[in-house]
């Protein structure tokens, strides 16, 4: 059976060889009455149709009379009430009887057996749609309004809903289907069209008191294109931001009443509250209280603690170790103003485990990290030693022995054992073979393997062995950037040369009709001051001088931008050159066994080299140009 009793399409393919007796009645469920007289006669209750031949509608309030009977109303009676206040009273009930006459139905002569509708409703049953099926076919005719309106009076009471009520958008609904009928004569709906036709009461529903943890995120990992939970980030602390949102009460909110459109009164559920907050916060956290709910936000940045029932925000962190039996990962982040001290020292454990991943503003480390592992922070102090498989990231970094990779702006390391540093400035007090990257580099002694690179200053104060390469390169931290350069140099200087000619092919356009130009504007000028029409002709010449001219302009604007950028660029490119000249690789002890001095040029891109004699007392070294216009590295002021 299709929707609120509607046959499906099997249905009415079935034939009916029963004819009903038409049966007359009254009733408040048709439906209901329809169901039974096609089980009395054998047949599918889609064969059946009826009459609508009287409509009588009931109402009472029992409160208000004390009486149970119901009292019979015309439509006018609702006409003085305040229907709000009357359909929303609990108390206040209506019911509709009809009078109907069932029989079969004979679609030989239905005028729309091939008008497929069906009456739907939403869940609450408030709102009451119309829905003309896909493929269904109509013809005007006269008296189509009041047929239509039958229809759907019937196709209403056959589900139940209460007619002439709730409804005073149908006469327009059914007025604006009627007159495009009429204006096409014949409609075949090729898609489904659905129309409000009913609306009463809705209630607002009930709101159950909620507490949402806004800060209680467990952290992603991407495997395979699916987020799993990382356990290896369990959140030990949560960290949070000034003004965050931490948690939030939603408030208990008791519904509203309605009334839907089968006249059912509609009373909201009790709202239960079982999720109020038994804890409390202390002054770091900002307490926002409304009749809807109540929202806690952070006053500062840190981390949330939580202590004898009380939630409190905190920046410093005292922990034993971190690993993943204990804390696993942390990452507050490095503008969380949290700071941690991790305690373990012990030269045979790690204090910071391996693949443990740790993010703060400031982190203290009096042990070992471990392999894999990663530190990023503002400011970080190790007081142990580094694997060399492990990574640390600060903006001012001590490190006490360092065997992995570390960068940062401000860099410190006691003893450097074959790691990798990248830095702004890095002084080191012993080296023992590495790889250094840096604008100034500073090492008060210098083992063997030992491989500097600054674009500034390298600065050596004991040389202990060889094996040794100190370089100059300028482009160390402006590599990339200066590739950019290069490149768009080359583009403008393409772009500059294309407008040279187009300029100049414009300016011989301009000059040549110039005199053209001037001729046709005296003329329009007249034309206009005698109010004699002007010749398109004319028009269209001057139009297009003009174009010519304006677009000449804004080919010399565009000359004179990209020609002050090619300057600047330019000038740029040319100062790494300048900057060259300026570095200097200074040793304040005696040259011994095999080491190497290299300077890389800009331009020409040129990579000199120097080894210092063994017992070497020369101590600066810089780039020199020689009077026969080559360069080399030799002894210089420093």
């Amino acid at each position: 059976m299709g929707l609120f009793g509607f046959n499906t399409k099997e249905e009415e393919a079935a034939p009916s060889f029963k004819k009903v007796r038409p049966v007359a009645l009254q009733t408040e469920n048709v439906a209901k009455e329809l169901l039974r007289v096609s089980e009395s006669y054998g047949i599918k209750v889609n064969n059946l149709d009826f009459t609508l031949l009287e409509v009588q509608t009931f109402v009472r309030t029992n409160s208000s009379k004390g009486e149970a009977d119901y009292e019979e109303v015309g439509y006018e009676y609702f006409d003085d009430l305040d229907l709000e206040k009357t359909f929303l009273n609990p108390n206040f009930q209506i019911k509709q009887v009809y009078e109907v006459e069932i029989f079969s139905k004979d679609e030989t002569h239905d005028p729309f057996k091939d008008f497929h509708l069906a009456v739907g409703a939403n869940a609450t049953k408030c709102k009451v749609y119309l829905t003309i099926k896909e493929g269904s076919k109509i013809s005007y005719r006269p008296g189509l309004e009041r047929d239509l309106e039958t229809l759907i009076d019937k196709a209403k009471v056959r589900a139940g809903i209460l007619i002439h009520l709730f409804d005073p958008m149908l006469d327009e609904v059914i007025s604006k289907l009627a007159a495009h009928i009429r204006i096409e004569e014949e409609v075949v709906y090729e898609e489904a069209q659905t129309l409000l036709i009913a609306q009463s009461y809705e209630p607002v529903p009930t709101l159950d008191d909620r507490l949402i943890i806004h800060f209680e995120k467990k952290p992603k990992v991407d495997v395979n294109g699916i987020d799993r939970v990382d356990y290896a980030a369990r959140g030990f602390i949560q960290s949070v931001k000034k003004g965050e949102l931490l948690f939030e009460y939603i408030k208990a909110q008791e519904g509203k009443p309605g009334r839907n459109c089968r006249g059912e009164f509609i009373k909201p559920k009790e709202p239960v509250v079982a999720n109020a907050p038994t804890f409390s916060v202390d002054a770091t956290i900002e307490v926002n209280d409304t009749p809807l709910k109540t929202e806690y936000r952070a006053a500062d940045n840190g981390y949330i603690a939580f202590e004898n029932n009380v939630y409190s925000i905190k920046t410093d962190v005292d922990i034993t170790e971190i690993s993943f039996k204990t804390t696993g990962s942390i990452s507050s982040g490095l503008d969380s103003d949290v700071s941690i001290s991790v305690k373990e020292s012990d030269s045979l454990k790690d204090a910071i485990g391996s693949g443990m991943s740790v993010e703060v503003s400031e982190i203290n480390i009096e042990g070992n990290v471990g392999s894999n592992a990663k530190v990023s922070a503002l400011k970080a102090n190790i007081g142990g030693q580094t694997h060399k498989t492990s990574l640390i990231q600060a903006d001012q970094l001590k490190i006490n022995v360092h065997k992995g990779k570390a960068i940062g702006k401000e860099i410190s390391i006691t003893r450097l054992e074959h790691g990798e540093v990248e830095g702004d400035v890095v002084r080191i007090t012993q080296a023992v073979g590495g790889v250094i990257h840096a604008k100034e580099i500073y090492i008060e002694n210098c083992g063997s393997y030992v491989k500097a690179t600054a674009s500034k200053k390298i600065e050596i104060s004991k040389l202990h062995g060889e094996e040794n390469v100190f370089t100059i390169d300028p482009l160390l931290k402006s590599e990339k950037g200066f590739n950019e350069h290069e490149d768009q140099i080359k583009q403008l200087e393409i772009d500059i040369r294309d407008l040279t000619r187009e300029i100049e092919t414009y300016t011989k356009i301009i000059k040549k009709n110039t005199p053209a130009f001037n001729e046709v504007k005296k003329r329009l000028m007249h034309y206009k001051a005698n109010g004699i029409k002007m010749p398109e002709s004319f028009v269209t010449k001057f139009k297009q001088f003009q174009k010519t001219a304006e677009h000449l302009n804004k080919m010399k604007t565009d000359y004179e931008q990209k020609t002050a950028q090619l300057t600047m660029l330019t000038t740029r490119t040319a100062s790494f050159q300048d900057n060259i000249f300026d570095a200097r690789i200074i040793n304040r002890d005696r040259w011994i066994g095999h080491n190497e001095i290299k300077i890389q040029m800009v331009e020409p891109p040129i990579l000199l080299s120097h080894a210092p004699h063994d017992g070497c007392i020369d101590q600066v070294f810089g780039l020199v140009e020689l009077p026969d216009g080559t360069y080399a590295i030799r002894t210089v002021k420093e």
